[in-house]
């Protein structure tokens, strides 16, 4: 914080300054630093727009080359409040410039800091036509300057305002569930038959399922009958899609799991829309599976890295038991000896 420089307002300033708050016909005032005080120099009436009166600086009567000052101008909207110009120019002396450096504070403090509420630093009366006002405007209503990380946090927000079907942001009264926002979302005539099918017969199939992101459909990707160990590579590599495998992982034993798969390269937008998704379509396949002989698992598996899904990872995820080859289920780490009774401790020998 710069030092102020203790010089204060004449009366003469705050009687002129307050008599144009009141009338609202005066455009400019303005002030210079005289006797170790901030006095009132010159007053020039409004006779259009700020940026048509922007062009009377350019009169050597108001501002010099070489000569520090301060210019007070009335906006046009809002008509109550004032921009407050600090014309520093590169020519002027060292002492000038500080002394009008350390006072601005003063100046505001003193006049009623609550009235101004945009402020120009100019050097040069280039930096005072209607041109440069309005570069000055652009720049302060320009979108503020973000990290990487906020910039990814404002995107996903975008994303999932759009995924919500709000076109802006409307606060805590427009937020719902998730569940709600996605359970109407429509899933296509074959997409339901294929799933439907899962619960039936005796094989392995993988069905999958994507998103499309213009119609807000869920979609039928593939179907394919497959392998545990080739599930992985059956799922995108690059994007988000939802999977049910329906596996006989046992002889006697064939159930169907839900798989969310979402790379870490799939797009922001792509990942806030499948992940608001994401219970809806498992509910609404575990209506259409209701009744059917292959359950539907509760247990769903969520991954970002869908290469590593194979049958060693799914019966981790799964808890189940692996299978000899005779068929008949062990425990998962292949022993599958007869436990031997708790064995009583021996008594104390007699003496």
């Amino acid at each position: 914080m710069s030092a102020t420089s203790g010089i204060g307002v004449s009366s003469e300033l705050s009687a002129e300054f307050s008599r144009a708050v009141e009338d609202r016909q005066t455009r400019f005032i303005k002030v210079s630093i005289q006797n170790e005080s901030l006095i009132h120099d010159l007053s020039i009436p409004m006779r259009g727009t700020l940026e048509e009166d922007l062009l009377q600086l350019g009169s050597d009567e108001i501002i010099q080359d070489n000569t520090p000052t301060y210019l007070l101008a009335k906006l046009d909207d809002p008509p109550a409040e004032w921009l407050v110009i600090y014309y520093v120019p590169d020519t002027a002396k060292v002492r000038e410039k500080m002394l009008y450096a350390s006072s601005r504070a003063s100046l505001l403090k003193s006049l009623g800091s609550s009235l101004f509420s945009d402020s120009i630093f100019a050097t040069s009366r280039g930096d005072l036509t209607p041109e440069a006002y309005a570069a000055h405007r652009r720049h302060v209503n320009a979108p503020k300057p973000l990290s990487a990380s906020e910039q990814e946090t404002a995107d996903a927000r975008a994303a999932e305002r759009q995924a919500g079907g709000l076109s802006a942001y409307q606060g805590s009264r427009s937020r719902t569930s998730p569940i709600g926002q996605t359970i109407g979302m429509a899933w296509a005539a074959d997409l339901e038959d294929a799933v439907k099918s899962l619960g039936e017969g005796d094989e392995s199939v993988l069905v999958i399922l994507t998103i499309d992101m213009a119609s807000e459909t869920v979609v039928l990707h593939s179907t394919s009958a497959t392998k545990a160990d080739e599930v992985g590579a059956a799922l995108p590599s690059d994007d988000a899609c939802y999977a049910f495998f329906a596996w006989k992982h046992s002889p006697s034993r064939r159930d169907i799991v839900f798989i969310y798969s979402c790379p870490s390269s799939c797009p922001v937008k792509h990942r806030m829309v499948y992940a608001s998704g994401f219970n809806a379509v498992f509910v609404a396949a575990k209506t259409l599976l209701a009744g059917s002989l292959t359950p539907l698992q509760s247990r769903k598996i969520e991954t970002s890295t869908p290469s590593d899904i194979d049958e060693a990872f799914l019966r981790s995820e799964l808890d189940l038991l692996t299978t000899s080859g005779s068929g008949t289920p062990t425990d998962s780490t292949g022993n599958d000896d007869e436990k031997k009774p708790f064995a009583r401790p021996r008594g104390p020998k007699r003496r």
